[in-house]
């Protein structure tokens, strides 16, 4: 490969216009189309396949209204309580959220807050009702009865009546029949005097009868009169018993909000949700400014609108003053290290041209896929990072050829065979650790590394083609006038070696290996100080937690952090992170079924950590309630963990008192989830990351020990830079210093993110420093001077390099993104401590107590192991005999 690079820097250096125009074109393209198409970056963060991206996407098809995202606004006062202007100034505010287009419902928190309070009233007049009715009630069934007994009575004596009446009536019978025979038989005066005779008994039956009759009458009556009293009770009784029930529902929904408010008690703050079509991730930009102008509005009323980081976001921007400020004072290193400004801007320019194609397109491909808004900044860090650093490394080799002697054109093909070839197998070490992303299963991490190793990739490219391509064009002005002066060189015919000019070279070489000399002089002692300060920096690691910023990590200044604070102050830290329960019933909630949706409620309720439940909604079928659910602690505490832990080991007994499946689901339980899931990758990457160190390392010095060497550096750089973190964001050390509002357990993806760039920057150095020994020792030097010769002639690109990494990664520990900050200031520690601890301490004093023992290969690996000459000495061997052609 070396022979190959050194032609293409050849080639690039004399046709430098072909090669510009084409990065011009490429960059050009790459920029329109980001333009054209339009970035679409989002805060989400999902893994698919999760218990909890199930459940919300059951959410949003069987009860939407519940599944919608919502923001949080709050207004707030001087001190004083709210005025009634302030109040419909906020009712009116809410009517017009309404008409923003995407927003689904705004509630007037006033009121909701008269709605709770007139719970309680409503609740004891409801109970005056019903001790009413039962009292009104209690004498009717007494009554029923003797009217019962009254009734029976008149019976029994109609019964007795007609028993009375009923001799008579049959005398009267029998006499008719008498005068009936008698007329019969011809006797009709016989007859007539007989009827005569019996016609006062016969009125005096008919007037009994009669009488009976009527009372019969009057009995039914009162019958029907008894019948209607008794359905009256009747009803009156289901109607207490509904009115009872309905009593008793209230009741439990009333103690389910327990002390629940939406305004504060001393009427200084009120929170209220917008709520959105969509979740509050995919809500439009246009949407997002409609509500918060609508909010800013309001301070005409006197009142202070803040809004919840869920809406006070922007990611239009993926760089802004502090990353500049990184960039800058990366460019004072190059200055002071290269002392020239020609030479000090190509690194910067080489850097932000790839950066530019690899940003550019990502920006476009974000169009087409989803991509997490730190997946561009994260490219962005490591591109500039690592653009410039190899650039740097062929600009230097390049410069000291010059310095040596060497034709210009000459000098970029052989440092771009020698450095080019080292700096493509560091890029590939680091392109290949961040695409190794994807193993971990998770989809927006491994897009995440996609992007970055592309953007690596872009900046290897620029290194090898458009930086000789420059440098060819730019000649002998790469070294300042002061530097050809100082070497005794004549610029125009500098490919003619100058008396002096090793010399030179050599001088500056001595000058930088100071601390190289003390630490091979004093190896055990430099062996130990950086052992000793790396094991005490890495303690806080075994304190590591991982979750995602929530409202509480941005900036005191900020919209969100005010909303944060003021939320929880007044009204609980809960309510910052709701968690969203989903309970499939055992039968359809209707009517007096509904207090099912309360039971499975107030089982909920009686987890350990919940403060508060609320029903908020159930599907279109009944069969499926969603509730909300707040937690006693914040979104980013650990006791917020261990309740959403046990609202799952509570599921089962759910289940077996009701007969509803509970399961959950919300941005809170997705941040423990995620954090979890990618805490369970953590070790299996970390393994793949070594077996790669340990496999690449081998190839490239060909050695057992040294691959383990910078294997166990790699990890004690890597476990420091994890507790220097920890110490910062999580514990609050230096809070103040670093601009942390407050301490929160670290980003979920951090450590994978570090493990990855780290390993890819702590191999780059051990190949710049530790081939450089490897290459003295093939030469024939004895191995404990190798390692000091090595070190010598890597030591002073490597300071630049890795001052120039963390002055980069630096610039982001005040980035306006929250998520990034912690990132930056990680990865700014993994390289202080890998590059001047780990590489330039630890390895050079352990190599010098190995000596010869440090390049020790076994004779059969020896011969299966290929040649990848990282160094290029074998082209520059070829260049020297003249068997190459220049």
């Amino acid at each position: 490969m070396a022979t190959a690079l050194y032609r293409l820097g050849k080639w690039a250096s004399h046709h430098a216009r072909i090669v510009v125009a084409v990065w011009l074109v490429l960059l050009a393209a790459v920029s329109s189309a980001a333009m054209g198409l339009g970035p679409q970056l989002t805060t989400k963060i999902s893994i698919p396949g999760t218990d909890f991206e199930r459940v919300s996407r059951e959410l949003k098809t069987q009860i939407p209204q519940a599944a919608g995202g919502s923001g949080t606004v709050v207004f707030s006062t001087d001190g004083a309580p709210f005025t009634a202007a302030q109040k419909q100034a906020v009712a009116d505010a809410s009517t017009r959220w309404t008409k923003v287009a995407g927003v689904t419902s705004a509630r007037d928190p006033f009121v909701t807050q008269a709605t709770i309070d007139g719970s309680a009233a409503q609740l004891a007049e409801a109970q005056a009702k019903l001790d009413a009715g039962t009292k009104q009630l209690a004498g009717a069934p007494a009554q029923l009865a003797a009217a019962q007994a009254q009734l029976d009575a008149a019976q029994a004596k109609l019964d007795a009546g007609r028993a009375q009446l009923a001799p008579a009536q049959a005398k009267i019978a029998a006499a008719e029949k008498q005068i009936a025979a008698l007329t019969a038989a011809g006797q009709s005066a016989a007859a007539r005097a007989a009827a005569a005779q019996l016609a006062p008994a016969k009125a005096q039956v008919a007037a009994g009868t009669a009488q009976l009759d009527a009372a019969a009458a009057q009995l039914d009556q009162g019958r029907k009169t008894l019948a209607t009293k008794k359905a009256e009770y009747d009803a009156g009784v289901a109607r207490l018993a509904a009115a009872k029930t309905q009593l008793e529902v209230g009741k439990r929904q009333a103690a389910l909000v327990s002390g629940m408010r939406v305004v504060s008690a001393d009427q200084t703050v009120a929170v209220s949700q917008v709520g959105f079509a969509t979740d509050v991730q995919s809500i439009t930009k246009q949407t997002r400014d409609d509500v918060i102008a609508i909010g800013r509005s309001l301070s005409s009323a006197g009142l202070h609108v803040d809004f919840g980081n869920e809406l006070f976001f922007d990611l239009t921007s993926i760089i802004g003053p502090s990353e500049i400020t990184g960039v800058v004072v990366a460019a004072l290193v190059l200055l002071i290290a290269l002392g020239s400004l020609i030479a000090a801007g190509l690194p910067l320019l080489m850097a932000i041209t790839g950066v530019g194609v690899g940003i550019g397109s990502a920006m476009a491909y974000s169009h087409f896929s989803e991509m997490n808004s730190v997946t561009p900044a994260l490219g962005l860090m490591i591109g500039l990072a690592v653009g410039i650093d190899y650039s740097l490394f062929i600009v230097n080799r390049h410069r000291t050829q010059l310095l040596a002697g060497v034709e210009n054109h000459e000098s970029i093909g052989r440092a771009t065979g020698t450095s080019g070839n080292a700096v493509t197998f560091a890029g590939l070490t680091v392109i290949v650790a961040l695409a190794a992303l994807g193993v971990t299963g998770i989809q927006f991490l491994g897009l995440m590394g996609n992007v970055a190793a592309v953007t690596v990739a872009l900046a290897v490219l620029v290194a090898i083609t458009l930086t000789p391509a420059l440098l060819g064009a730019l000649g002998h002005r790469i070294l300042s006038r002061r530097a050809w002066r100082q070497a005794g060189i004549d610029p125009t015919a500098a490919h003619v070696p100058q008396e002096g000019a090793t010399a030179i070279v050599d001088h500056e070489a001595q000058g930088s290996a100071r601390w190289g000399r003390f630490v091979t002089g004093h190896p055990w002692l430099g062996a130990a100080v950086g052992l000793v300060v790396l094991g005490i920096l890495a303690i806080p690691a075994a304190s590591l937690r991982l979750g995602l910023p929530d409202g509480g990590s941005e900036p005191k200044d900020s919209s969100a952090y005010r909303a944060y604070h003021l939320v929880a102050d007044k009204f609980g830290p809960g309510v910052n992170g709701p968690i969203v329960a989903v309970a499939h019933l055992a039968r359809p909630a209707t009517g007096a079924d509904a207090v099912e949706v309360l039971s499975v409620a107030e089982r909920l309720k009686a987890v350990p950590g919940v403060d508060r439940v609320v029903p908020i909604g159930t599907s279109t079928d009944s069969t499926i309630a969603a509730y909300q659910l707040l937690s006693a602690y914040g979104p980013a505490d650990e006791r917020t963990v261990d309740t959403v832990k046990a609202i799952r080991e509570a599921a089962p007994q759910v289940a077996a008192d009701t007969g509803a499946s509970v399961e959950i689901t919300g941005m809170t339980v997705a941040n423990i989830d995620i954090s979890a899931k990618l805490a369970d990758a953590l070790p299996r990457y970390l393994a793949i990351v070594v077996g790669l160190s340990l496999l690449i390392l081998l190839l490239v010095f060909r050695s057992v020990v040294v691959p383990l060497l910078a294997t166990l550096g790699f990890l004690l750089s890597l476990a420091a830079a994890f507790g220097c973190a920890v110490a910062v964001y999580q514990w609050g050390w230096l809070a103040s210093l670093f601009g942390i509002s407050q301490p929160a357990p670290l980003l979920s993806f951090l450590p994978t993110i570090l493990i990855g760039v780290l390993f890819g920057l702590a191999m780059d150095y051990q190949m710049f420093l530790v081939t450089g020994m490897r290459e003295a020792h093939r030469h024939g030097q004895e191995a404990r001077a190798a390692v000091l010769t090595g070190y010598r002639h890597g030591a002073r690109v490597v300071t630049a390099a890795a001052i120039i990494m963390v002055s980069v990664f630096a610039g982001f520990i005040f980035a306006h993104l929250t998520m990034i900050r912690p990132i930056g200031f990680g990865l700014a520690m993994g390289v202080a401590l890998d590059a001047f601890l780990v590489r330039m301490t630890v390895t050079p004093a352990v190599m010098t107590l190995l000596g010869e023992r440090a390049w020790w290969l076994p004779k059969w690996l020896d011969r299966v192991l290929p040649d990848v000459d990282v160094e290029g000495v074998k082209l520059l061997e070829a260049l020297d005999r003249g068997t190459l052609g220049r």
